[in-house]
């Protein structure tokens, strides 16, 4: 990593206190509240609950990969902490590194949220793209992506495995949930790809970093464009000016070619994102106006206000207590 890289990394901006919803992509609400809204959303929450739990994955990931830390992938642990502290998220998610020479991440866990990233990430992109990654993962957490995409999974899971002996949810997985489910799953990472510009605060990096994974090579580094991939972009966006194309592109997001898509193109993002760039919305949000979310868990709390909150909170659990027993002595 060069000089300037180094000094660029030290100043990356700091959100605190920031809400997700200051920086959540409006398609990603949408397409959450058309999910919530479909018949079979519900039981589908309530069996998730019920059958599935975190705790074998997190069992899994500490005996099959590597666990970052300050003695264990020293330097990414450090990006790591940074970009935690940057999008104010509280507590610290865990981070794992997988050997598995696909270029990918992911990030999952509710209670206990965690990212893994592949060893062919690390093996792809520099540190500064890296911490793009870091990022991406840390904005799936940050928006309260993770508990709905093991939901999806496990119910597509579940259904393909079972059939109708899906632990009572085998009538209720209709086609229109299922593309649902993958709808949101790809407008979330719109809202993911925001929380990246926001760490990062450079639209090329985090755009290299995508075009990287969507087909970079190490050993032919040199011969990559970005300004190119970025007319890619413009052109693929061109292609809706015939709308059979329109027709083509649904139809390959939601399995023509096989198998549902849970990403958005890349050159798709990258278009969405370099309209966010150019906002009055991103301007704000870095000059300091933003939605913020104490709740969310600060890095940097005032012990006082802290304490203050945990005593009102105990009394309404006391006054909650007194009410549960006043109604148990009167029946």
């Amino acid at each position: 990593m060069t000089n300037d890289q180094s000094q660029s990394l030290q100043t990356m901006p700091t959100y605190t206190g920031i809400s997700s919803e200051a920086f959540r992509h409006p398609l990603d609400r949408q397409a959450e509240q058309a999910l919530r809204n479909l018949p079979g959303f519900d039981l589908i929450a309530s069996k998730f609950v019920e059958f599935v739990y975190e705790r074998p994955q997190l069992v899994y990931l500490m005996g099959n990969t590597i666990q970052v830390g300050p003695r264990q992938y020293s330097t990414i642990y450090h990006m790591f902490r940074e970009c935690v502290r940057d999008l104010d998220i509280y507590p610290e998610p865990a981070l794992f590194v997988s050997q598995d020479p696909q270029a990918n991440s992911y990030a999952l866990g509710q209670e206990n949220p965690y990212i893994v990233i592949n060893t062919g990430i690390l093996d792809l992109l520099n540190e500064a793209e890296m911490r793009a990654v870091l990022a991406h993962e840390l904005g799936h957490i940050k928006c309260g992506h993770t508990i709905l995409i093991q939901m999806a999974i496990w119910a597509m899971n579940t259904a393909s495995a079972l059939g109708d002996l899906t632990f009572g949810i085998g009538n209720f997985l209709s086609q229109a949930l299922i593309y649902a489910f993958f709808e949101w799953r790809r407008k979330a990472e719109l809202s993911a790809d925001r929380a990246t510009l926001l760490v990062i605060d450079d639209l090329n990096l985090v755009m290299s970093s995508m075009m990287k994974i969507s087909g970079g090579s190490i050993k032919y580094a040199n011969e990559c464009s970005l300004q190119e991939f970025i007319r890619q972009s413009e052109n693929y966006q061109a292609l809706d000016e015939d709308g059979l194309n329109q027709v083509y592109k649904f139809l390959i997001y939601n399995g023509a070619q096989g198998m549902m898509l849970s990403h958005p193109f890349p050159v798709e993002r990258i278009h969405y994102l370099r309209q966010w760039a150019v906002s009055e919305e991103y301007r704000q949000i870095r000059r300091g106006n933003y939605p913020r979310s104490p709740a969310s868990g600060a890095v940097n709390v005032d012990a006082q206000k802290t304490a203050t909150e945990a005593e009102a909170l105990r009394r309404q659990i006391e006054e909650l207590r007194r009410e549960i027993n006043k109604k148990r002595k009167s029946e």
